[in-house]
C-alpha cells in the first residue's frame, strides 16, 4: 500500500478556514432560512476594475488570431508586466529592484508555501503569534516541525508573541533564528511596522545570516504616508529579503489569481557544508520547473492596474473598503469591544467580551447574528481571546452585519 506523507497527521484540526466553513454549513443546514454575512475570510466582494477587464478582454480576442495568440509564456511572467511593477510598486519608492528579479505567479499564498522548495530543512524558523496559518502548516506539511503542544504550538518554531500587550509588535527574538516570516500591514491584526522596526530586523538578519520572507499583501491599503510598503525600502533588504505581493485585495484578483515575489539578484545562501548559493538561480530553476506561468490575459489585466485609469479604479478599490473597516472599527467599539487595526489594513481585531474564548464568540455571532468572522485563537495561541472581522463585503453587509453584532451582544 502506498504511504502517505505522515506531517499531514501532525496538523491541527484541519486548516482553519475549512472548518469555519464546516460549522457554517451545519449551522446553514440546520437553519436553511438564516440569512448568513460573511466577514470571515479576506476575500474580495467588488468588481474587477474596469481598466482590467477591458485589457483582459482585449488579450481574449487577440488570443483568437493567429498573430495574437499566446501559448506558453515566460514562467517568470512577461516582461512587460515585470517592468511595469519595478517601476511603479519599488523603484517609485527609491527600492532598487528590476524586472529580472520579480517573478509573476498565481498566488502569494501559493508563493509563502513554494519557497521552502529552495530552503533547506535544518533552518531555524520564526513566526509572530498569531499568524497567517499557511506559514505554520507548510513547514508542518514538509516536515520541518515537531509535534504540536496543547495550544497548538509546534515543537522546532520559535514563536513571536504580538498582543496588545506589547502593541502588536514583533519582538526580536532572544535565540538565533534563520527563518523569519513577516507579514505587515499583518494579517491577522492589522498592525503595522514603521521603518525603524523593520530596520532591526533586517539588521538582525544581516548580523546572523538569517532570511526574511516578508508578506506585503495588504501594502496598497497602507494609509499613513510615513509607514514603508516593502521590505526594500529599508537599508540592507537587499542582503536578507524576499518579499510577496499579490493583486488579489487591491485589484480583486482573488478569483483571478495573479501575485509576484521579488528575489533580489546577489541575495545568497548556504549549503549544508557552507558553500555560497544565490537564491535568485534557485527559484528561477524551481518555477521553470514547477510552474508554467499565469495566463496570458490575467497578465494583461495586471499590467492594466498600473494604467492611470488602473491606478484610480484600484485606489477607489481600496478607499471602500478602508471605509467599511472605519464602520466596524466604530460600531464595534461603540458597542463597548475593545478594537485594533482597520485603520491601515483591512482587517479588524476584536478583543471578545470577558470570559468568551475565541471560538464560542464565534459560535455566537453565527447563531445569533447569522454573521461570520474568523476566530483568532485559529491564528496561533495569541490569537486566543480575540475575533478577526474583514472589511472585505458591500457597503450594505457590513451596516446590516453591525447592527446584528450589536443587537446580539446587548441581548
Amino acid at each position: 500500500m502506498v504511504q502517505v506523507n505522515g506531517n499531514y497527521l501532525k496538523l491541527k484540526a484541519g486548516y482553519l478556514f475549512p472548518e469555519i466553513g464546516r460549522r457554517v454549513k451545519a449551522f446553514t443546514e440546520a437553519n436553511p432560512q438564516a440569512p448568513i454575512i460573511r466577514l470571515g475570510i479576506g476575500d474580495v466582494t467588488e468588481p474587477l476594475p474596469e481598466a482590467c477587464r477591458s485589457a483582459m478582454k482585449a488579450a481574449i480576442d487577440a488570443m483568437g488570431t493567429r498573430e495574437g495568440f499566446h501559448g506558453y509564456g515566460p514562467e517568470q511572467g512577461y516582461l512587460w508586466l515585470r517592468e511595469a511593477i519595478a517601476n511603479h510598486d519599488f523603484q517609485a519608492r527609491g527600492c532598487a529592484i528590476t524586472a529580472e528579479e520579480i517573478f509573476v505567479s498565481d498566488g502569494s499564498k501559493c508563493d509563502s508555501s513554494n519557497i521552502l522548495d529552495i530552503l533547506g530543512e535544518g533552518n531555524r524558523i520564526a513566526v509572530t503569534d498569531p499568524v497567517y496559518p499557511v506559514y505554520v502548516d507548510s513547514n508542518v506539511m514538509a516536515g520541518r516541525t515537531g509535534e504540536a503542544d496543547d495550544a497548538g504550538r509546534y515543537g522546532g518554531l520559535t514563536y513571536l508573541p504580538i498582543t496588545a500587550d506589547n502593541g502588536f509588535t514583533a519582538e526580536i527574538p532572544t535565540e538565533p533564528v534563520d527563518l523569519i516570516y513577516l507579514c505587515f500591514p499583518n494579517n491577522p491584526t492589522g498592525a503595522v511596522a514603521s521603518k525603524a522596526q523593520l530596520q532591526q530586523w533586517v539588521d538582525y538578519a544581516r548580523a546572523h545570516g538569517a532570511l526574511i520572507l516578508f508578506d506585503a499583501a495588504y501594502e496598497a491599503f497602507i494609509q499613513d504616508p510615513e509607514l514603508p510598503h516593502s521590505i526594500y525600502e529599508i537599508d540592507g533588504a537587499r542582503e536578507c529579503a524576499i518579499e510577496f505581493r499579490s493583486f488579489s485585495k487591491n485589484a480583486g484578483f482573488t478569483g483571478t489569481r495573479c501575485a509576484l515575489t521579488v528575489v533580489p539578484r546577489g541575495l545568497m545562501g548556504r549549503t549544508a557544508t557552507g558553500e555560497a548559493v544565490e537564491l535568485w538561480t534557485l527559484w528561477n530553476r524551481r518555477q521553470s520547473t514547477k510552474f508554467n506561468g499565469v495566463s496570458y490575459m490575467v497578465q494583461r489585466g495586471a499590467e492594466a492596474v498600473y494604467s492611470p485609469e488602473g491606478q484610480a479604479q484600484v485606489k477607489a478599490l481600496v478607499a471602500f473598503y478602508m471605509e467599511n473597516a472605519a464602520i466596524i472599527r466604530r460600531e464595534l467599539a461603540s458597542a463597548g469591544l475593545e478594537v485594533f487595526g482597520g485603520e491601515q489594513a483591512p482587517y479588524v481585531w476584536v478583543k471578545t467580551p470577558a470570559g468568551v474564548d475565541s471560538w464560542s464568540f464565534f459560535d455566537k455571532l453565527l447563531q445569533q447574528a447569522h454573521v461570520v468572522g474568523t476566530p483568532g485563537s485559529g491564528f496561533g495561541a495569541a490569537g486566543e481571546g480575540y475575533f478577526r472581522l474583514s472589511a472585505f463585503n458591500s457597503r450594505t453587509n457590513v451596516d446590516e452585519a453591525m447592527g446584528r453584532i450589536k443587537a446580539a451582544l446587548a441581548a
